[in-house]
């Protein structure tokens, strides 16, 4: 294990990930393997922490009928304290472009959102779901990055406001999507005119 603290190219991480059996390791396991891997000096690269975030969670994350476990939700909380963006990049992105409901990766999004990404990472995951069409699994999801009381860079808030007029019509009878524009109106007053 300890060649993970080299520089390993793509190919040889997955290779050595799937050595492993990463992807379907025990949870109680891969609580430790992440602890273990948030102690590595110097930090993971970009390149590296996407595809360990990629081969530890993602068939896990997508999987998912019924609420993750303490340890799963340990897990992703504590690879999410150091290594949020390429999380945000791998995992996110694979749950948006899921189709159907998806309620528990949503639920899920909310909670990391609410409880552990950094501002930084809070703002990408905003922006990774403005550029998919708005659908109603997406809407919590919006409502917990108003709910961080962060203020968004003015081209992000911009995007969500516009976004969020020009789908107004699809959601004319969903309470969700008014509270939605409610909380805009009230958490972004002084940036929305």
């Amino acid at each position: 294990l300890s060649l993970m603290s080299h520089p390993l190219c793509h190919p040889q991480l997955e290779g050595l990930c799937s050595f492993l059996q990463l992807s379907t390791c025990p949870e109680p396991f891969l609580v430790r393997f992440c602890s273990w891997l948030l102690a590595l000096s110097p930090d993971l690269s970009y390149t590296s922490a996407a595809t360990l975030a990629e081969q530890l969670f993602l068939r896990r994350v997508l999987s998912l009928t019924q609420p993750p476990s303490r340890h799963l939700m340990a897990a992703l909380t504590s690879f999410c304290s150091k290594y949020s963006h390429p999380f945000c990049r791998v995992l996110v992105a694979a749950v948006l472009q899921e189709p159907g409901e998806g309620a528990e990766q949503t639920k899920l999004m909310c909670e990391l959102v609410e409880e552990c990404l950094e501002p930084h990472s809070v703002q990408l995951l905003l922006s990774q779901v403005l550029e998919v069409p708005l659908s109603e699994k997406l809407l919590p999801v919006l409502q917990a990055v108003l709910g961080r009381q962060e203020v968004l860079p003015p081209e992000l808030l911009d995007l969500l406001v516009l976004t969020l007029c020009q789908q107004a019509p699809a959601f004319a009878t969903s309470l969700s999507f008014a509270k939605l524009v409610t909380a805009v109106l009230t958490v972004c007053q002084s940036q929305v005119s």
